[in-house]
């Protein structure tokens, strides 16, 4: 293996899928900054959830909401529904996996709130029977995937889909999207500093 040639690839593919990112989810980030901004200004929360590496994204993104993204500020409500273990496997044993998330909503999720559902393929069961629940109860179904957005598609507006086969590019561009989503909400906000 040429470890350089490797490394230049990986970057490369990396640096094409930005421009191609950027084109794709330009509509649709802007949607979901507006439907954010309005639901945080109404005091409703963002509810984050995804499997493996998307489960992490949302952890990290809902930390940036609660915690802090640039500045100090105030706290903005968003949950992770990723993180509560005695949840996860209560749900898991006593309903399947296929329930996690959309069993947490029903619990957790208000008319008005977001519901942002991650899957880099669009098929995760549990995220979308997460999303369908969303809807049925009056939240805002939302999500980010990619390749070629799934089942995703039929359940999410607006749906932001990085055009890429790879899990591990669609994973870098989800990060991305949901760092600017925080720090464009502090501007819509007004939570910045000037």
């Amino acid at each position: 293996m040429d470890i350089n040639a490797f490394f230049d690839a990986e970057f490369d593919e990396h640096l094409d899928l930005v421009d191609k990112t950027r084109e794709a989810t330009r509509a649709p980030f802007a949607k979901l900054v507006s439907i954010c901004t309005n639901a945080l200004n109404e005091g409703n929360k963002l509810l984050f959830f995804g499997n493996g590496g998307s489960a992490a994204d949302a952890q990290h993104i809902a930390t940036e909401f609660t915690v802090r993204y640039i500045n100090d500020r105030r706290a903005l409500p968003a949950i992770a529904l990723t993180t509560d273990c005695s949840a996860l496997t209560a749900i898991g044993n006593d309903f399947g996996f296929d329930y996690l998330f959309s069993r947490q909503i029903e619990a957790l999720g208000r008319p008005g709130d977001i519901a942002i559902g991650i899957s880099t393929s669009g098929n995760s069961k549990n995220v979308n029977l997460g999303l369908e629940k969303a809807r049925e109860i009056g939240l805002v179904a939302t999500g980010w995937t990619g390749k070629t957005g799934g089942a995703m598609v039929d359940l999410c507006d607006p749906l932001m889909i990085v055009p890429s086969n790879t899990t591990a590019r669609i994973q870098e561009m989800h990060i991305q999207i949901g760092q600017m989503l925080v720090g464009a909400l502090e501007h819509t906000l007004g939570l910045t500093k000037a």
